[in-house]
C-alpha cells in the first residue's frame, strides 16, 4: 500500500460537479486527503435546476462500502444524501459492524437547492438511535425545523444535542445572518463568526462545509479547531469567483 490517508464520502453524484461525491472528493484533496466515494443516488441536475433523483439499492451501497473497507484504512466517514432515514440506518449499521469506532459526519439533505424535496413526509422516529451513532450531524437552520417537525427549533436544538455533537450552519438565520453554532458534549456550545463581511452564493455549499469538518477531522485536528478550518474553508470556497460554482484551493491544516 502506501502513506496516502483515506476519507469516505457516501453520498450522491451531482453532473455538474458542484454538490455531491464530486464536490466532497474535490474538498478531500485540497485538504491533503485520498478521497474513496460511494455512490446513494445519480441526481439529473445542474447548478440551477433538479429534475429528478434517482435511488441507488441499499445493498449495492453497502457491498460497495465493505469491499472498500477490504482494501483501505479508512477512520471518517462523511454521509450526505440518502433516500430515507431507513436506508440511512443501514449504513450507520453496517460502518459500525466494520469499525465501531468509525467516526461519522452526517450532513442532512432534506431539500436541494433548486427546490426538490427528500423527506418532507417521512417518519423521523428513528433518527434518534441513527445519531446516537453518529460523531456529528451538519443542519442549516432550515434543515434542523424538518429533521422533528413536532419540535420547535431550541427543543430540537437540545435534542439533537443530547444524542450526539451538532455543528449548525447559520447562512439560513435570520438573526445573526452567518453565525454557525457547535453544540458538543451534550451542553457545550461555540458561536463560530464569519469572517468574511459578503459572500457570493455557490451551488453545493453544505456538502463542502461538511466534506471540509471532516476532513479536518481525518487530519486529528479537536473537534473545535476542525469547526473553525471547516467555516473558513467553506467562505474561501463561496468567494473563490462569483459563479454558482465554487473553486477548491489548497488548505493547510
Amino acid at each position: 500500500m502506501n502513506n496516502k490517508q483515506y476519507i469516505l464520502t457516501i453520498a450522491g453524484h451531482d453532473p455538474s460537479g458542484g454538490a455531491g461525491i464530486t464536490s466532497d472528493i474535490k474538498t478531500f484533496e485540497a485538504h491533503g486527503l485520498y478521497g474513496l466515494s460511494v455512490c446513494t443516488a445519480i441526481t439529473v441536475q445542474n447548478d440551477v435546476e433538479f429534475n429528478q433523483c434517482i435511488w441507488t439499492d441499499t445493498k449495492v451501497i453497502t457491498n460497495q462500502v465493505e469491499i472498500l473497507f477490504k482494501r483501505f484504512k479508512i477512520s471518517v466517514v462523511k454521509i450526505g444524501l440518502v433516500a430515507s432515514w431507513e436506508v440511512l440506518e443501514k449504513i450507520v449499521v453496517c460502518l459500525k459492524k466494520i469499525d465501531k469506532a468509525i467516526k461519522i459526519i452526517v450532513d442532512p439533505i432534506i431539500k436541494a437547492s433548486a427546490g426538490f424535496d427528500f423527506h418532507s413526509t417521512e417518519n423521523q422516529n428513528r433518527l434518534d438511535k441513527i445519531l446516537q451513532d453518529c460523531y456529528l450531524i451538519t443542519p442549516n437552520y432550515n434543515e434542523i425545523q424538518q429533521l422533528y417537525p413536532k419540535l420547535n427549533i431550541q427543543d430540537t436544538i437540545t435534542h439533537i444535542s443530547s444524542l450526539t455533537n451538532m455543528y449548525l450552519k447559520g447562512g439560513h438565520r435570520i438573526d445573526k445572518k452567518g453565525v454557525d453554532e457547535l453544540y458538543y458534549n451534550k451542553l457545550i456550545q461555540l458561536n463560530i463568526l464569519p469572517l468574511a463581511t459578503s459572500i457570493s452564493e455557490k451551488h453545493g455549499s453544505g456538502c463542502v462545509l461538511s466534506s471540509a469538518l471532516a476532513s479536518a477531522i481525518a487530519l486529528e485536528n479537536n473537534i473545535e479547531d476542525a469547526c473553525k478550518s471547516a467555516k473558513y474553508y467553506t467562505e474561501a470556497f463561496l468567494n473563490s469567483n462569483t459563479s454558482l460554482l465554487g473553486t477548491h484551493n489548497y488548505c493547510k491544516n
